[in-house]
């Protein structure tokens, strides 16, 4: 059952502008935008253990979590609280760091019992969340929730989450309504693994076949020759515990990637497609291990990639961008400070959304809301196989959350087989230069 607040996305925007205001004492070097802090968290090599324990503090007390929202909702009844204890706070003569730090996770932890929690969780609360699956009876695969919900008509959506007559909000409708005939919307659970998870979920539920590249009987052998070669496994990340050291457990994840590709290439029905899709995305182990397979690929890619940047071979434009960033100069700096960090602390920035498309070898295409009456409404990730390469078509009104678009049984497609949709200008979509 999905969980909503009281109240539209740009009602409880205008709420929580008005909190804002009256904490910005209260703050001292808080960023409210989470966006903001998971690009710091980047430049300065990742989170550290203190801050993580902050946010897992903050996030632990919450009474509940909407795993479909693409972004914190507040209700009236949180924001009053909030507004008086923020008032309350003003009076005192509490003038420390530290009296003000605790006040402003207080407050958060106020909004988030009567609202919701971040969407951007902690390390801490993925193996939590792990453990509890694992202590539960087991149920079956219709009753548990899944990470991706059921085909929703994209209208309804829309005029449901975006009421307000703001220009922000005639602009996501304007966005939505462009692409309602033709498409339907599957929520992705919202956490810094949506980007993956919504890539996977379209790659299980409309490839036709294998790409050549899983096809090859050495795969499994790619984590052992990588960490003889660049020695960067023994720092890798899992959200769960294994017996198997860090080698042998990617190991298992490009095994499991490649059985539950080839069952769904198989699939003689959408009916079995769906079961096979509901079987991988119920926020197990297998669902994690099948994205940090994915995580996995994107590194081996990037290595392969900056070794031919080196010998003056041709690469794709967004190459440069990767290797560009003062924080990735490198394939080791690029998974030390970026891609380790990917599902704990925060999620895929644009240029590596053309590196998860490379590494599987298709074209991610993104509907961007916020982007509606540009040439950036429509991006490919990346650009360069847009017509030889299949597509996948993702959804995102921030450039943070990503959903997944399924064609109507209605819909029309082109002669590439790519689903079409109406163009809100007449611009041609490319990636933003970032």
């Amino acid at each position: 059952m999905y969980h909503y607040d009281s109240g539209t996305k740009d009602e409880q925007n205008l709420q929580t502008d008005q909190v804002k205001t009256m904490n910005k004492k209260a703050k001292f070097g808080f960023d409210s935008d989470r966006q903001s802090q998971n690009k710091k968290s980047k430049k300065n090599h990742g989170s550290t253990q203190s801050t993580q324990a902050q946010n897992a503090e903050v996030k632990g007390r919450a009474a509940g979590k909407d795993a479909y929202s693409p972004g914190p909702e507040r209700s009236s009844e949180s924001t009053h609280a909030m507004q008086k204890r923020a008032q309350e706070e003003d009076k005192s003569n509490h003038t420390d760091s530290h009296s003000s730090q605790q006040h402003l996770m207080k407050t958060l932890s106020a909004e988030d019992e009567k609202g919701e929690v971040d969407l951007y969780r902690g390390e801490e609360e993925i193996q939590q969340e792990l453990q509890e699956k694992h202590q539960s009876k087991p149920e079956a695969v219709g009753e548990t929730q899944s990470s991706v919900s059921a085909a929703e008509d994209i209208q309804t959506y829309s005029e449901r989450e975006w009421k307000g007559k703001t220009s922000k909000s005639q602009l996501i409708r304007k966005g939505y309504e462009a692409i309602a005939s033709e498409f339907n919307l599957r929520r992705v659970r919202g956490d810094n693994y949506c980007a993956l998870r919504a890539t996977l979920f379209q790659v299980l539920s409309q490839s036709k076949e294998l790409p050549a590249w899983l096809r090859d009987s050495d795969i499994i052998k790619w984590p052992k020759e990588m960490d003889s070669d660049m020695d960067l496994i023994k720092d890798w990340q899992f959200p769960f515990e294994s017996r198997k050291n860090k080698v042998q457990h990617l190991e298992q994840c490009l095994e499991q990637l490649k059985k539950k590709w080839q069952e769904a290439v198989e699939c003689k029905s959408l009916e079995e497609r769906e079961r096979v899709c509901q079987l991988v995305f119920r926020v197990h182990d297998e669902e994690y291990e099948l994205l940090e397979a994915l995580k996995f690929l994107m590194l081996r890619t990037a290595i392969q990639l900056h070794s031919d940047m080196e010998k003056g071979s041709d690469v794709p434009e967004f190459c440069w961008l990767l290797f560009a960033r003062d924080s990735s100069k490198c394939p080791k700096t690029f998974f030390t400070n970026h891609l380790r960090h990917v599902g704990f602390s925060g999620g895929l920035e644009q240029v590596e959304m053309c590196l998860l498309g490379h590494s599987l070898q298709q074209t991610i295409r993104v509907v961007r809301l916020y982007k509606c009456d540009s040439e950036e409404f429509i991006t490919y990730y990346p650009i360069d196989h847009r017509e030889d390469w299949p597509s996948l078509c993702l959804l995102t009104e921030d450039d943070r959350h990503y959903n997944a678009l399924g064609p109507k049984k209605s819909s029309k497609f082109d002669e590439h087989g790519r689903p079409k949709w109406n163009q809100p200008s007449d611009g041609q979509s490319n990636i933003t230069r970032l």
